[in-house]
């Protein structure tokens, strides 16, 4: 057991490789050191299942919403239907939502009316939003910038985007998460922008199953191997592992102020 507790600010917990054993990923998990775990939801139909893991498990906590890359099958999924999910004491966080112009896989247009219902659920709830963003930085921004009622904040996870789209992110109040992209050989442009974040609002995660650290690449990726990656960025950023862990998870408490 590390002498420090990670939490993993994006997990799939309930998808088939890791929800099989859930009991044995989170138990792997906390030998790792890590004692937090965000489930993330991306479909509708998957909202109850997160919950419950979020219910069963210590330490685990949900999120209500739906993938760009789910939009076109949940066009009725609008922002009262996930205002009234985020009702739930476990649910901490709206998303993951946002646009996807790499894969295409819903229209576009149809991505944008899905993100700003989770911008509208978010802003009304107070919850973070979790934002997915691939080839889209400037609609992206342009409708986190809308004005709308309410404070809006959140997270731009799993973070590959451009050090321009970093520093307006930041100045919107958000935060970066990073997942074990950042420790891959292909990445030095990410692992550049990774040193500019500033320590108060920086998040590390795995989104697994997918995006396996280096040096567990063509594994099934766990929450245990988020560890991998705050060894990685405390070395970049020339801190200890202790105290990349440490902020990282105050980090996560602050902006998800509903975790206990």
């Amino acid at each position: 057991m590390l002498p420090f507790t990670l939490v993993d600010s994006h997990c799939h917990l309930n998808y088939a490789s890791l929800g099989d054993d859930v009991p044995g990923v989170l138990a792997r998990a906390r030998a790792a050191g890590v004692g937090g775990f965000l489930a993330i939801s991306c479909r509708q139909n998957e909202w109850n299942g997160v919950i419950a893991l979020a219910d069963t498990h210590d330490g685990v906590w949900a999120t209500v919403g739906i993938h760009p890359h789910e939009a076109d099958e949940h066009p009725d999924t609008d922002a009262a239907t996930l205002i009234a999910a985020a009702q739930h004491p476990r649910v901490i966080g709206i998303g993951e939502t946002g646009l996807d112009y790499y894969y295409d896989k819903s229209d576009r247009d149809r991505q944008k009316a899905s993100f700003r219902s989770h911008i509208i659920a978010a802003r009304a709830t107070g919850l973070p939003l979790i934002v997915h963003t691939r080839d889209a930085e400037a609609d992206t921004l342009a409708l986190l910038k809308e004005p709308g009622e309410g404070v809006l904040n959140g997270v731009i996870h799993c973070f590959t985007a451009s050090q321009a789209f970093a520093d307006e992110a930041l100045a919107q109040g958000f935060y970066i998460s990073l997942s074990g992209i950042v420790t891959f050989k292909n990445a030095r442009d990410l692992a550049e922008t990774a040193k500019t974040i500033p320590t108060d609002r920086l998040l590390v995660e795995t989104d697994s199953p997918y995006l396996a650290p280096v040096p567990m690449r063509g594994k099934t990726c766990e929450p245990a191997f988020v560890a991998h990656t705050a060894r990685f960025l405390a070395t970049l950023r020339g801190v200890s592992e202790a105290e990349l862990a440490a902020t990282t998870t105050a980090n996560f408490h602050a902006l998800f102020t509903k975790a206990a």
